[in-house]
């Protein structure tokens, strides 16, 4: 598909802020003439960067992230820049600063977020592929909403660099794509440790071997909150893994249910530390005070949207002198507590299901008033995120017109057991 192809078809979704009109393939290699679209957080040297935000809006990345040099080295075409809440925080793309992205299979209704343009994009077929970042369910989530395969890789296996920083304990960049072969293979090429990421590793080969062994936390996905098509989906997607041979195992994780208050705790903590660096003075945007404190005031008045700022003040309470033993200290050890968790079970079966999304897309401004309604979408995504593990979201069926998604979750550095069974479950 053209560059102006894309733009016409995309009119009605806004899944792009950017086509690029002289994209081209820089080398040869595995994914050689491959159309792939990029999150507006991740940087592509001599393009605009803006987290979807009007601080950033005329910002031009000055390198490559690891990501997308390693995309160009295969042989990619990066045709464009996706759409996105702004800086990653929202999971509808309603709070991007340049307007909302629509969802393919209905364009009243968002796409998901935060990736929401990366997923709609490859949902409405104008691209092969697109990357997004994760940070509590920010691919898985918008794939589920649109139809297509996200996945979130184990944390420390694709390089941060180049990355706009949300959250920088939680923050993975993956691919979204149409089926489980193409994320496999975007993966392989992202992979691998980078100096300039200190918290990339490689991860050995297991001896364990995969026994086809599914686990069910049953109490957990019927939860108050989950719709009733997506558990009506969830029992479906159960029985179709049993058909094919997978031993499905009721299971009980005790503090399972912690990961989200752990999250929005954890979250909003590292963002106040992340964004202070957005001040007028460097890069970005600059509003004239009557002094330097007031310039920094202005600047982040005007640059910043409101869940952004809401998500700051969160953070710098639960930092604040006085609660930080009291929120973030206990949230860090229940992090430690959820993780130790997953790992143990992890020792006994080869992967936990989950729907991805406890309902279907909803309608643009549904939820606008309700931060905490929308906070509660990422029930089943952000224990992947607290603890580090791999998942992926697999397109499972419809509700109506909307797409539904499951979510596979993995043990750290075992990508290949969620490749492995998203391809029985999808078919290829």
């Amino acid at each position: 598909m053209t560059p102006e192809e894309i733009r016409i078809k995309d009119k009605d979704i806004n899944a792009f802020l950017e086509v690029f009109d002289n994209a081209k393939p820089y080398d040869e290699g595995s994914l050689s003439g491959k159309t792939i679209a990029i999150k507006d957080n991740l940087f592509f040297e001599g393009h605009k960067v803006s987290a979807g935000s009007k601080i950033l809006e005329n910002f031009t990345a000055t390198y490559d992230a690891t990501a997308i040099k390693k995309l160009k080295d295969a042989g990619a075409v990066i045709i464009g820049r996706t759409n996105m809440d702004e800086f990653a925080m929202g999971s509808s793309t309603e709070n991007s600063a340049f307007g909302v992205t629509k969802n393919p299979y209905d364009t009243e209704r968002v796409a998901g977020g935060s990736s929401g343009g990366s997923a709609a994009a490859v949902g409405a077929g104008l691209v092969w592929a697109a990357l997004g970042s994760d940070t509590g369910g920010s691919i898985r989530q918008p794939a589920a909403f649109c139809g297509v395969v996200g996945l979130k890789p184990t944390y420390g296996r694709v390089s941060r660099f180049g990355l706009i920083a949300m959250s920088s304990s939680l923050d993975q960049i993956g691919p979204i794509t149409k089926t489980v072969s193409d994320a496999e293979a975007i993966y392989n090429v992202i992979k691998g440790k980078d100096p300039m990421d200190s918290t990339t590793q490689e991860f050995p080969i297991s001896n364990f071997q995969f026994s086809k062994k599914i686990g069910v936390p049953k109490d957990f996905v019927e939860s108050e909150g989950v719709s009733t098509e997506v558990k009506e989906n969830f029992a479906q997607s159960v029985e179709k893994f049993r058909s094919l041979g997978y031993e499905i195992k009721e299971i009980k994780l005790e503090h399972l249910k912690y990961s989200l208050p752990v999250y929005y705790i954890i979250m909003p903590a590292e963002v106040s530390s992340n964004l202070a660096r957005f001040d007028g003075v460097r890069y970005g945007l600059h509003k004239d005070g009557k002094d330097s404190v007031d310039d920094y005031f202005k600047t982040r008045g005007a640059g910043f949207g409101a869940e952004v700022r809401r998500r700051i003040i969160l953070g710098t309470y639960v930092l604040s002198a006085g609660y930080y033993d009291e929120y973030y200290g206990k949230a860090v050890e229940a992090r430690q507590l959820i993780t130790k968790e997953l790992r143990a079970l992890f020792q006994d079966v080869d992967l936990m299901l989950t729907p991805t999304a406890p309902s279907p897309a909803w309608k643009v401004e549904e939820k606008s008033k309700s931060p905490l309604e929308v906070y509660l979408e990422d029930i089943f995504t952000v224990h992947a995120n607290i603890s580090g593990c791999p998942a992926i979201s697999l397109p499972s069926g419809f509700s109506g017109k909307l797409p539904l998604g499951i979510e596979l979750t993995a043990d750290l550095g075992r990508e290949d057991n969620l490749f492995a069974a998203g391809k029985d479950f999808m078919g290829e």
